[in-house]
């Protein structure tokens, strides 16, 4: 009797964070994503008020960095294009982050049991570095194309970017990523606002 009460717990918990760990259906869309997780609203908003990071940038970074993929890891480098090698870097979960950076995140706000992989955590990392970008390069935290140049090339980066074109094509898309976020949640912020329940 108790092993089943044991695995009925498990299997509860399995299926609990499968649902709050699966990528939303419809990335593409604000309101889409809300109302299929409406916890990660809470999440956005809170990471906003503490930040001052706008949902809907917020949403962008994630949008771009891991298309919303909990375990998002940047492809191996291949060996004679073929055999599988390194990860050009550390980054990971939701936000991308690197190690050095997450660990500076965790130190600067007593998170020390923040994960990458948990969706709070990432966009409140997210607020907290659009935040110092905004301290530290005078950049508004309403600029998303600035913002995400200087989240891709880091902070003392910023000033080449204009040498990296990849870094000016994805600040352009996301910036429009965050314009339709943007335009999709005056549709649906009201009503968002409104939900006091916690659904998963």
């Amino acid at each position: 009797m108790i092993h089943f009460k044991k695995c009925q717990f498990y299997l509860i918990f399995f299926f609990i964070f499968t649902s709050c760990s699966s990528i939303p259906k419809n990335t593409k869309n604000s309101c889409a994503i809300f109302e299929e997780r409406y916890l990660w609203y809470k999440h956005t908003k809170t990471s906003y008020k503490k930040w001052g990071a706008p949902i809907h940038i917020q949403l962008a970074f994630v949008k771009k960095e891991s298309d919303f993929n909990w375990l998002a890891k940047p492809p191996r480098k291949k060996l004679f294009k073929v055999i599988p090698f390194k990860r050009p870097s550390s980054s990971f979960g939701y936000s991308q982050a690197v190690v050095g950076t997450w660990e500076q995140y965790k130190r600067e706000t007593n998170n020390k049991f923040a994960t990458r992989a948990r969706f709070k955590d990432s966009v409140d990392f997210i607020g907290w570095y659009i935040n110092k970008t905004s301290k530290i390069l005078k950049i508004s935290k309403k600029d998303a194309y600035r913002q995400y140049l200087a989240y891709y090339k880091g902070w003392g980066d910023y000033k080449n970017y204009k040498k990296d074109k990849k870094a000016i094509i994805y600040a352009s898309s996301v910036r429009d990523l965050a314009d339709n976020y943007r335009k999709q949640l005056t549709r649906c912020q009201k009503n968002l606002n409104k939900n006091k329940y916690f659904i998963f």
